[in-house]
């Protein structure tokens, strides 16, 4: 069987130098694109040697088009803008395009889900088997617990982070809320300051952190009478995002287009 060839988006970043250092580790997966913004300055440069692994012959370059149209999959952990644009070319050219991207505004999911009906689309706020796996224990829990437990959700992150909730924290908002039979958008508490009176019974809260170099610390904190569950994950190393990324390149490879998340890749969507 051939191997699968992979386009990496943001191959200069953390985490697309990650993705090349996991690539390079995995039977059966061919990089063969690199791809940065324009005026980057990982442009002209060979994908393995910045990613200290010696050169693979793969320079980064900043015209998507082409290296998707010879690719199988494209692994995507960039910016709303640039995601956008590559779901468009995703579609043009059928393939799989994985999303790790977070920070949607609601007219790019829309676009996302409009790029779905021609191109095999995996998208999730965070690709780690234990964070999904988490997320699908929030959603039993909540619906187990019901009203009366408050929920709040608390994450950490590296001080460069951007966008507040994080992705994974609003996948676990989504989980909770839906083992509750609601929406997160109706619920969701993202900050509070000042005199915001008492906490009204079904909301979800987040609280954000920022500091250090921390990959990613997530609770999910059930808060009931007389007792408090809480659910812990915390990433010590980009690299379980990264294969997890791979694992949903390969499950995606065949499959119908569609919009489908890391709990259809590891089989967790009927948990």
């Amino acid at each position: 069987m051939a191997d699968l060839r992979l386009v990496i988006a943001g191959a200069g970043g953390r985490m697309g130098i990650t993705l090349v250092r996991a690539l390079a580790e995995t039977a059966g997966m061919r990089l063969v694109g690199a791809l940065e913004r324009k005026g980057a300055p990982a442009i002209g440069k060979d994908a393995g040697e910045l990613a200290g692994i010696g050169a693979l012959g793969v320079k980064i370059v900043d015209d998507a088009r082409p290296l998707v149209a010879k690719a199988d999959a494209v692994l995507d952990f960039t910016s709303p803008a640039a995601t956008v644009e590559l779901a468009a070319l995703a579609a043009g050219a059928k393939i799989v395009h994985v999303i790790g991207t977070t920070g949607f505004a609601a007219a790019d999911e829309a676009k996302i889900e409009t790029a779905a009906r021609h191109a095999v689309i995996v998208k999730s706020g965070n690709m780690s088997l234990g964070v999904n796996l988490l997320a699908a224990l929030t959603k039993r829990v909540a619906k187990t617990l019901g009203d009366e437990y408050d929920i709040e959700i608390l994450e950490m992150h590296h001080n460069k982070k951007v966008d507040a909730p994080s992705g994974t924290a609003l996948l676990l908002g989504r989980a909770a809320a839906e083992g509750r039979g609601s929406y997160l958008d109706k619920r969701k508490i993202a900050a509070r300051d000042g005199h915001v009176g008492e906490r009204r019974s079904g909301d979800i809260g987040f609280a954000s952190l920022r500091g250090g170099t921390v990959v990613g610390d997530h609770s999910v904190i059930f808060a009931g009478p007389a007792e408090r569950i809480e659910l812990v994950h915390r990433a010590e190393d980009r690299m379980i995002f990264a294969r997890g990324a791979l694992a949903a390149a390969a499950w995606g490879k065949g499959k119908k287009p569609g919009l489908y998340s890391m709990a259809d890749v590891l089989g967790l969507a009927d948990f």
